[in-house]
């Protein structure tokens, strides 16, 4: 009996101290902060002057995702994961120059529809240009961002089931149609997830998915739910390091 207690709570000891990983989620970035998804660049490039300070390593979303899928593998100590939905024009004039300049690699999930034809949109050609540099990885965000739970009610179980479908194997095709691939990350919108959707994600091709829940990754995780914290141009000094905190 004494000997199963010691075992469970060194097991319990191991998981408190086991690697945690802060994947950061930002939207768009500007001269001043123009909505609540907005973060200035001056405050980017601070907190990116943060994370060399406290010798934290940001590393590509793939190389978390291939240790949480490989049984015993364990997740990388000190490191950061950084993600941008949307595909807002400001990720390529205001983010690709501070990411190149530092060398940090970034996860962009976009939704197709809205490439080279919405005005506040990246187009097709600066995507390109940013995956070429080897730093940006370009994945999905579905095909045109809905809300899955306005949709489950609005269609009948079939219809819905077809829509969801649309939305993850179209977007997929596009993008490795226009970039390449592999495409096979998705940010679901809004952060919606279910059983229902994380086995449709699957079915389509998607080996991880990323929700908006506020905290680090560890391997009770779902691979088809990762969390996500949302940065706001708030999150500066101590609020910054607060979300790096399980990553020291």
């Amino acid at each position: 009996m004494f000997a199963l207690a010691c075992g469970t709570m060194a097991a319990i000891a191991a998981a408190d101290t086991a690697p945690r990983v802060p994947i950061l989620l930002y939207h768009r970035l500007g001269p001043v902060v123009g909505d609540s998804m907005t973060v200035t660049t001056p405050v980017f490039e601070a907190q990116l002057n943060l994370l060399r300070q406290r010798n934290l390593r940001v590393i590509p979303a793939r190389q978390l995702v291939d240790a949480m899928r490989e049984a015993g593998a364990a997740l990388p100590e000190r490191a950061v994961v950084i993600m941008v939905d949307d595909g807002h024009r400001s990720i390529y004039t205001e983010m690709f120059p501070l990411i190149r300049t530092h060398r940090i690699p970034v996860t962009l999930f976009i939704y197709p529809t809205a490439i080279s034809n919405a005005d506040y949109a990246l187009t097709w050609a600066q995507l390109a240009e940013m995956k070429a540099s080897g730093l940006v990885d370009v994945q999905s965000h579905t095909l045109w961002h809905p809300n899955f739970t306005t949709e489950r009610r609005r269609l009948a179980p079939d219809a819905y089931r077809r829509f969801v479908r649309d939305q993850l194997v179209r977007s997929r095709a596009l993008i490795e149609e226009r970039l390449g691939g592999p495409v096979d990350l998705l940010a679901l919108p809004f952060g919606i997830y279910d059983a229902d959707l994380m086995r449709e994600a699957a079915t389509a091709g998607y080996v991880a998915a990323f929700s908006i829940e506020r905290h680090p990754v560890s391997r009770a995780d779902n691979l088809m739910a990762l969390p996500r914290y949302i940065v706001t141009d708030a999150d500066r000094g101590a609020r910054f390091e607060a979300l790096l905190a399980p990553g020291k």
